[in-house]
């Protein structure tokens, strides 16, 4: 494939700097740049002259997600065949990522959401910084968190990982480290001197990129008084419940003994996000405890074809219009209640495809020899 211009590459001896290059559109994934990304991933990892590879945005996002109206557009030219092809090679791309026999240094200025987080989180490392934003937003579009989020997030301490991923709660760069989201911390203005000593070290050794990191580092970003990583109690309390039902129901109770701004948003990001979504972004994540990254990606393959083909609901289509087609941010969705999403609809959503051309996400054979211990942790 030809290069694109949507993906920047620099050089600097053995270490190669992938830009993320879309600054209009927040860095957001087009199909060409999961391509472009796809390949240039294989090849370095072939190429022996490669050893360290740095990923960042350009302009004040690293990425804003997938390019979810594009893949909307192109499904109503065609099929939901051209999604379910995108989000392929979008998985395919996080699992390289996920089990990748180099490090990855991540540098997450500014919007770090959805497909964003795919093509980062995933990493070796994940430097935050003053002005990140984290968020899986997708409940509210009427899709679920992706990309192989039911593994990273199902990791999180306790059941924050129900929160961030069902209320799209948004994290700060100091969120993100106490979580575990993020694995270092580094003030704006150190990110470029960061830079360029990584560049001048060129080495893939973990440990001395991890000590050169450790020296840019605020390895203790004071969280916000504010911050919802304080609420953690409130957090497993409800979040731990068994359903979506009954976590809104602790929620409620919780609000009935201390009303404040971070309950009710809470609450109210769980009513006005789609029910259907709700209801399978919960057992995903519940699923990915229990399974490593590349079924997690299997598991949310199957998930987001059902959610193209538009069978049981057609809440995404319905969600991009309202956020960001015609953005009255007033979707109808369809079922309009949880109690009206029922067991059986939530099970077809886990269910191979009833269609002769669909088959399963097929992921690439990684050899454990050539991986290190980190990437070999999450198979």
């Amino acid at each position: 494939m030809a290069p694109t211009n949507q993906v920047l590459i620099t050089e600097s001896s053995n270490v190669r700097i992938i830009i993320l290059n879309r600054p209009k559109q927040l860095n957001a994934l087009s199909s060409e740049m999961v391509y472009r990304l796809l390949e240039v991933f294989h090849a370095y990892e072939e190429d022996p002259n490669v050893k360290l590879i740095i990923m960042k945005g350009e302009g004040r996002a690293f990425c804003a997600g997938g390019d979810v109206a594009g893949v909307v557009n192109d499904i109503k030219k065609g099929s939901w065949k051209v999604g379910a092809d995108f989000f392929s090679k979008e998985f395919t791309l996080n699992y390289l990522l996920a089990t990748y026999s180099k490090p990855q240094v991540s540098l997450l200025r500014g919007i770090v959401m959805g497909g964003g987080a795919g093509v980062s989180i995933h990493g070796r490392f994940r430097v935050a910084t003053d002005n990140t934003v984290f968020a899986m937003p997708e409940t509210a579009l009427g899709l679920f968190p992706d990309v192989g989020a039911s593994c990273y997030l199902s990791r999180l301490p306790g059941f924050f990982g129900e929160y961030v991923g069902l209320t799209g709660a948004r994290l700060d760069g100091a969120e993100m480290l106490a979580c575990g989201l993020a694995s270092h911390f580094v003030p704006l203005e150190k990110l470029s001197l960061l830079e360029d000593a990584l560049c001048e070290a060129n080495t893939d050794d973990t440990n001395i990129i991890n000590n050169i990191i450790d020296k840019f580092s605020n390895n203790n970003p004071k969280l916000k008084e504010n911050s919802q990583y304080f609420r953690l109690k409130t957090i497993d309390r409800c979040f731990s419940r068994r359903t979506v039902e009954d976590i809104i129901s602790a929620l409620e109770k919780e609000a009935d003994k201390n009303m404040d701004d971070w309950i009710s948003w809470t609450i109210k990001s769980l009513k006005t996000a789609s029910p259907t979504s709700l209801k399978i972004s919960l057992r995903s994540i519940r699923e990915g405890r229990l399974e490593g990254v590349g079924q997690c990606l299997i598991h949310e393959y199957r998930l987001v074809c059902t959610v193209m083909q538009g069978k049981y609901s057609r809440d995404f289509f319905e969600g991009c219009r309202a956020l960001l087609i015609d953005k009255d941010k007033n979707p109808k969705w369809n079922p309009s209640k949880l109690e009206f999403v029922s067991k059986d609809m939530v099970d077809h959503y886990f269910e191979p495809l009833d269609d002769k051309d669909w088959q399963d996400l097929k992921l690439p054979a990684r050899s454990k020899s050539n991986l290190p211990s980190y990437a070999i942790s999450k198979l």
